[in-house]
């Protein structure tokens, strides 16, 4: 995420780096990522992730992350979100005039 075009910096409680602090200390400072193999990425943790995207900082909604997978997961959420955008301002195509009634 850029922050140079984000408000998202200015979300988050002023305990972050607490909070932060706190749940990377709980998750052993390890990547929680678990690959669709069963496999867990051994990576080290460096960034604390929103599991359900908001503003919802409580403990069980957080969860640590390396930069790499933090970045795949924001990068899917985006290109949800952008699909979304896109599907709500495509226009309603009209129906075939021989499926009319």
């Amino acid at each position: 995420m850029s922050w140079t075009t984000s408000n998202r910096r200015d979300r988050l409680p002023a305990d972050w780096p607490r909070i932060r602090k706190r749940i990377l200390r709980r998750d052993g400072g390890r990547c929680t990522t678990v690959f669709s193999t069963g496999r867990r990425c051994t990576a080290r943790a460096t960034d604390v992730d929103h599991i359900v995207p908001g503003d919802d900082h409580t403990d069980d909604n957080l969860r640590s992350l390396c930069g790499w997978c933090h970045k795949a997961k924001s990068s899917s959420e985006g290109g949800t979100a952008a699909g979304l955008r896109a599907a709500r301002q495509t226009r309603p195509t009209a129906p075939h005039p021989a499926l009319e009634d």
